[in-house]
């Protein structure tokens, strides 16, 4: 998988799981009917942009990004529905053309991030497989520790 479809797959991935949040919230806070998928929609969210962040990262470093474009690529999760426009945006720019460039038979790595890379690239199904568990694991506490902002009930 490039790049370029595995970033736009979580871009589409946010903006769909921020519309489920936000259906879920209206539901609760506005017509009163149900609180009933705040919790589970809230979750699939959380993950999902815990995910997208990571994955800014990760493409951030194969595609030496300039800071201000990585930033703006983590700002965007942020902001509802904002991931799929960042996302055309860079691809029109060509800041996602390309295959992963520190892969098996790729440029050597140069520095400690590009050295991670490289030996998530070698051993693919390992790294996913840790990064989904310190992801859900970034995500309990987060859940743990509860809204940052107390929500009216």
């Amino acid at each position: 998988m490039t790049p370029r479809l595995l970033y736009r797959t979580l871009a589409i991935a946010e903006v769909i799981t921020w519309a489920l949040l936000l259906t879920a919230m209206f539901l609760k806070y506005v017509t009163k009917t149900t609180d009933a998928l705040v919790t589970p929609f809230g979750g699939i969210h959380g993950f999902i942009f815990l995910s997208y962040g990571a994955m800014t990262i990760f493409v951030w470093i194969n595609q030496k990004w300039k800071p201000g474009v990585g930033i703006l690529g983590l700002v965007s999760a942020i902001v509802p529905f904002a991931t799929l426009p960042f996302d055309l945006a860079i691809d029109k720019r060509g800041l996602l053309n390309g295959g992963w460039r520190l892969a098996p038979g790729g440029e050597e790595p140069r520095g400690f991030f590009e050295h991670v890379q490289a030996m998530v690239l070698r051993h693919p199904i390992v790294w996913t497989t840790i990064a989904a568990v310190v992801i859900a694991g970034v995500f309990t506490v987060l859940l743990m520790l509860g809204p940052p902002i107390p929500l009216p009930a």
